[in-house]
């Protein structure tokens, strides 16, 4: 149903005849329709594609997302999807799934449309109301209008109503009816087809899994015991040895002992390890604490709980359930062992 509407829009023909970044670049209605006929493939960080451009289109929209729209997962893509799913009552592990996808699609929507409303008095061009400017903004999200949303009635906005009334067959005339809101809300509705990758479903099934390890060998075994030997050892900015931890300091160290090469700052951590979908044990957890973006690390060890270096108590196990680690809690990432 959503197909037909994009066909019969004025923009339709000339749109899909123009490069794929043209396409993609249309008005949201078509964004959607697209997006939700995608299969789904997981994504890690630095990966690019069409399907996180559309989705930063999206979540710039919706005041999400203020960064460069280049199909890059990247550290804000990620923060931003995190932030969407935690307001929306997902799991705000940054993950693009088809629940999310379908929330941000029904967000835009409503975005768009939720002001929309019938106006029972004759429109003049220079009418101004905030009726006009939601008409406008509807009219934009179903792709026959491209200008600014002003509120004004004018010529532009004239020629996007009849073309839309003529799309739905209803009576052209410079009026909005109700007729016309009901059709346009019931027609919009998006139904999603998306296949999510296989990944993502084993990533899902083992949810209910309370430890895995990261790895076959030993080494984070020897890992996850040199951390814990560590605990009570005091906090001190820029520690990195056993007269005082930061929180990189320590996590650089107990990987060091087994020679395994880590970072030596959050970010450049964040940057150098691989994001999964649910950590297992030895892998990193990273949270936002004083600053936007990573700036706490731990080391997940299983059952819920993180080992790392606080400010207040020095090394020490916690819970990611708690609510000052939950709110804050940005992903899980592993470290590429030889």
């Amino acid at each position: 149903m959503a197909k037909n509407i994009v066909k019969q829009s004025v923009a339709y023909s000339y749109i899909i005849s123009q490069p794929f970044a043209t396409y993609i670049d249309a008005y949201p209605m078509l964004q959607s329709q697209w997006l939700a006929e995608q299969e789904l493939q997981h994504m890690s960080y630095g990966d690019h594609s069409q399907v996180v451009r559309v989705i930063q289109h999206k979540l710039n929209d919706l005041k999400y997302y203020d960064e460069s729209i280049d199909g890059e997962y990247g550290l804000f893509t990620e923060y931003a999807l995190k932030k969407f799913q935690a307001d929306h009552a997902l799991i705000p592990d940054g993950s693009i799934n088809q629940e999310t996808v379908e929330a941000i699609i029904k967000a835009e929507q409503n975005y768009y449309l939720e002001k929309l409303s019938s106006i029972d008095y004759p429109l003049y061009y220079g009418t101004s109301s905030d009726e006009i400017k939601a008409l406008q903004r509807a009219l934009f999200y179903l792709g026959y209008y491209d200008d600014q949303f002003d509120g004004i009635f004018g010529p532009i906005t004239e020629t996007a109503l009849l073309n839309a009334q003529r799309a739905f067959g209803l009576e052209e005339t410079p009026a909005v009816t109700i007729e016309l809101v009901e059709t346009i809300q019931q027609e919009t509705q998006i139904t999603t087809q998306i296949k999510e990758d296989i990944s993502n479903n084993i990533a899902q099934d083992n949810t209910n899994e309370s430890v895995k390890k990261n790895t076959g060998n030993n080494q984070i075994e020897h890992v996850i015991q040199n951390a814990k030997d560590q605990t009570g050892v005091r906090y001190q900015w820029g520690g990195t040895s056993p007269s005082g931890f930061d929180c990189s300091g320590f996590v650089q160290y107990v990987f060091n002992q087994q020679s395994i090469s880590v970072p030596r700052t959050v970010s450049e951590m964040w940057n150098q390890t691989k994001s999964v979908d649910q950590p297992s044990v030895g892998d990193l957890v990273f949270f936002e604490t004083y600053k936007q973006g990573p700036s706490h690390v731990g080391i997940y060890l299983g059952n819920g709980q993180f080992i790392h270096a606080s400010e207040s108590k020095g090394v020490m196990t916690s819970a990611l359930s708690q609510d000052y680690w939950q709110t804050r809690y940005l992903g899980s990432r592993r470290v590429q062992i030889e």
